[in-house]
């Protein structure tokens, strides 16, 4: 959720303003299940510690997980701006839109199950929600929902204010869709890429509505409880507060350089749901990284089709979207696979290569720079390089 009420769950690559120049210290990475990592040079903490140095993120958090699940946590910065305290190692975050390639699991396990097929148009399972102002889900397929190539347009742009004047409201996920839907398509279904938050509420209702069950309970069920996901849940309506150890987040009130950073940790995150409501830990995210692209999750044919990816105009060269997951071309060679999340102050990339080392990163304050997204991105090929 951006200060732009427009871009409530930004991808990697969108950068827009930039957020007040802090000079701030670092902290060496906790201890991990391969002990204390603070040997000198450490390419991951040099990476975090430069994050936080640019002046635009508080603080930073880490966790890299080797193909045999040993982990390394890393913190730098500071958690709270008012008592200097440390970031807990491993904390939890709004892990914002990475809960997509939660929810687009979900959708793929009920296709290899026959429950929901990719190229049937949302109104079959769904039918007359998605009308009005030229939208049609006659024409729209649960594929391009999940791919974002629906042209179907953000309910962001619709909520009216500031973050800060919703920060606190509860909304509907009808009501986020209806809200979306007094605007035109931003093209026609399967004939342009655009990120979509909206698409992703589609998807959540669409699983309710074949399941009977809600969405949170979907992802509960069907992910989190079987892998051991112990610090990631689906937050109950209304619950504001982050459950366990977490860094402050912070966001800027003006969205432009100098802008006050205001403590954004409480808010609802009802706007986000199936799109991007979840909270994790980088450790958490990285294990479900490791099942997902390991095979754990899905039928060998549907991860086959998640992984089918478009071109995204905007994005760095080589990266593509498939269906909940991003392909992210790394420097030392190769490829990872995962997605990115802004939302209410935290900012998160993460990633798998193809050998099966996996890396989360979290700023505590949402990504406004083009700078900063490159910082982030940067930090993240780091440490899925690092161990090549």
């Amino acid at each position: 959720m951006s200060q732009h009420p427009a871009v409530p769950f930004r991808p990697a690559w969108a950068g827009a303003a930039a957020v007040l120049a802090l000079a701030l210290g670092t902290l060496s990475p906790a201890s991990a299940d391969v002990g204390p990592w603070d040997q000198p040079g450490d390419a991951v903490q040099t990476a975090l510690n430069d994050l936080v140095g640019g002046g635009e993120f508080p603080g930073a958090l880490a966790a890299v997980r080797e193909r045999d699940g040993r982990s390394r946590d890393y913190t730098a910065g500071v958690s709270d701006l008012a008592t200097r305290a440390k970031v807990p190692v491993n904390g939890q975050v709004r892990i914002a839109s990475n809960t997509k390639t939660f929810t687009a699991a979900v959708v793929l396990q009920l296709a290899g199950q026959g429950k929901v097929e990719l190229d049937a148009p949302v109104e079959k399972y769904l039918p007359g929600v998605v009308r009005g102002s030229g939208n049609d889900g006659r024409l729209i397929t649960v594929r391009q929902l999940l791919q974002h190539t629906s042209g179907t347009p953000e309910h962001g742009k619709a909520i009216a204010g500031t973050f800060f004047e919703s920060q606190h409201r509860y909304f509907e996920p009808r009501e986020l869709v209806d809200l979306a839907l007094t605007q035109k398509p931003l093209f026609a279904p399967g004939k342009g890429w655009s990120y979509s938050n909206t698409g992703y509420v589609l998807l959540g209702l669409l699983v309710q509505k074949v399941t009977g069950r809600p969405v949170g309970a979907e992802i509960t069920d069907r992910i989190i409880t079987p892998l051991g996901l112990g610090d990631t849940y689906w937050p109950g309506a209304g619950e504001q507060k982050i459950r366990g150890a977490h860094p402050r987040a912070y966001k800027s009130r003006t969205g432009k350089p100098g802008g006050e950073l205001v403590d954004v940790s409480e808010m609802d995150p009802s706007r986000g749901w199936a799109a991007g409501q979840l909270i994790s830990t980088p450790r958490d995210v990285n294990r479900f990284l490791s099942a997902l692209l390991g095979g754990k999750l899905l039928k060998p044919a549907m991860l086959e089709q998640m992984k089918r990816t478009v071109s995204v105009a905007g994005a760095p060269q080589g990266w593509g979207y498939g269906l909940g997951l991003t392909k992210i071309p790394l420097s030392c060679g190769g490829l990872a696979w995962g997605h990115s999340g802004d939302v209410g102050g935290y900012s998160t990339r993460n990633g798998i290569t193809e050998g099966g080392r996996s890396a989360t990163v979290t700023a505590t304050a949402e990504s406004l720079t083009a700078g900063g997204d490159k910082q982030l991105n940067a930090a993240l090929d780091t440490a899925l390089c690092a161990g090549k």
